[in-house]
């Protein structure tokens, strides 16, 4: 089950907590949620506004039961416990991975995730760096071109914007523009999204802007069992990877499997199987949607939940295969709408399966608008449950 700790970092203020409902069903019976607090009573829809909506159901069951969510096998961890765990079992296994970036070191990162990796590795493989995110970004592509296997981390993903030029030029090209010479086995990751009340600079969803970067991939984790297999993954990947993580996501508690594992970085994870609607999201959307699943299960609807993961290539063999069942999709993210991932994601659905649709896609997306730093008005920037409930009411009419 999932458990919603206090961070133990001084970057999540205090104000609008987290608060969690009751679990519902995921991937092998466990799925956590998250509820945001948006005291967000109004209802954004396609046509204007609808004021008083009705409150989410918090006891509704969201799906069937499942046997093994009581299983208790594995270890607990919280989701930047997770990423370290993968990254240090991997650092362990293959003496070229290494991590570089600023505060990495000795003073473990500022969401913990390197925290212990230093003592361990050494200053070499675990490299403080200056203030200069283009500096180091593009010794670590130098580094990956040479033999290693770097880790770069944005302190947060918005400083990554100072490096767009490595990332896009050199990353994501190298290996094209050198005929094949050159391998850049790079991982770039780091938190972004919508914090509590971090302001505009550092409330970022990049992936719009490194979705159209020729040969980079991207993936982004939304629960510790996916953050440890898709940073092994990545990072044993020949390809450059950038890996997304939520800042409001670090501290979800899940037990994962104390065997290895290793995830694939182009499978989506179908999250609640369902007959209804295709409701296609990722990282901490998936909970938003979950919250909403419970109300709508409630109402009669049977959703069918996929957190795609995989934001370049999307896996589209899932996801055909969910529309070609339920013939009406729902695509939920934190991205902006103007050219965001649900932009590219409709685009994909509509030039190959238009035929299986029986009602036109609808994309709830982040408002083109810098985040404000005040909480109420950041609420209203992000999609919220009640917006999923009548999207879906909406699009089953």
């Amino acid at each position: 089950m999932a458990t919603l700790f206090h961070p133990p970092l001084t970057a999540f203020p205090t104000s609008n907590k987290l608060h969690l409902p009751s679990p519902i069903s995921a991937r092998k019976g466990q799925i956590f949620v998250v509820r945001s607090d948006a005291g967000m009573n109004h209802l954004l829809s396609r046509g204007g506004h609808k004021s008083r909506t009705q409150k989410l159901l918090t006891n509704a069951v969201a799906t069937k039961a499942d046997s093994s969510t009581s299983s208790k096998t594995g270890h607990e961890l919280l989701l930047f416990e997770a990423l370290r765990e993968g990254l240090e079992e991997e650092m362990e296994r293959d003496p070229r991975v290494c991590v570089m970036g600023e505060d990495v070191g000795h003073y473990g990162g500022s969401y913990k995730v390197t925290k212990g990796l230093a003592p361990k590795f050494g200053d070499l493989r675990v490299l403080d760096t200056p203030i200069a995110e283009n500096a180091f970004t593009g010794m670590g592509i130098g580094a990956a071109m040479t033999g290693l296997r770097p880790i770069v981390e944005g302190m947060n993903m918005g400083f990554l914007l100072l490096a767009f030029n490595q990332i896009s030029n050199n990353c994501g090209m190298l290996h094209y523009t050198s005929g094949g010479q050159f391998k850049i086995p790079i991982v770039i990751r780091g938190p972004g999204g919508v914090g509590r009340q971090l302001g505009a600079e550092h409330s970022q969803r990049l992936e719009s802007y490194f979705q159209s970067i020729p040969g980079i991939q991207m993936v982004a984790c939304s629960t510790p069992y996916n953050a440890k297999g898709l940073m092994k993954a990545a990072i044993r990947s020949e390809n450059p990877v950038i890996l997304f993580e939520h800042v409001l996501l670090y501290n979800l508690k899940e037990r994962i499997p104390d065997e290895e594992y290793v995830l694939s970085l182009e499978e989506a994870e179908m999250v609640r199987p369902g007959e209804h609607v295709t409701i296609l999201t990722y990282s901490r959307m998936r909970y938003h949607v979950m919250q909403a699943a419970k109300t709508l299960v409630n109402k009669g609807y049977d959703p069918e939940v996929i957190d795609i993961r995989s934001l370049k290539p999307f896996d589209l063999y899932t996801i055909g295969n969910s529309v070609k069942k339920t013939h009406r999709v729902l695509i939920v993210e934190e991205c902006m709408r103007t050219g965001g991932i649900g932009a590219s994601l409709t685009a994909a659905i509509t030039e190959n399966f238009n035929d299986y649709l029986d009602a036109p896609i609808i994309c709830l997306s982040s408002q083109d608008v810098p985040t404000p730093y005040a909480g109420t008005l950041e609420e209203w920037t992000v999609v919220q449950p009640t917006q999923i409930v009548a999207a879906v009411e909406q699009l089953c009419q």
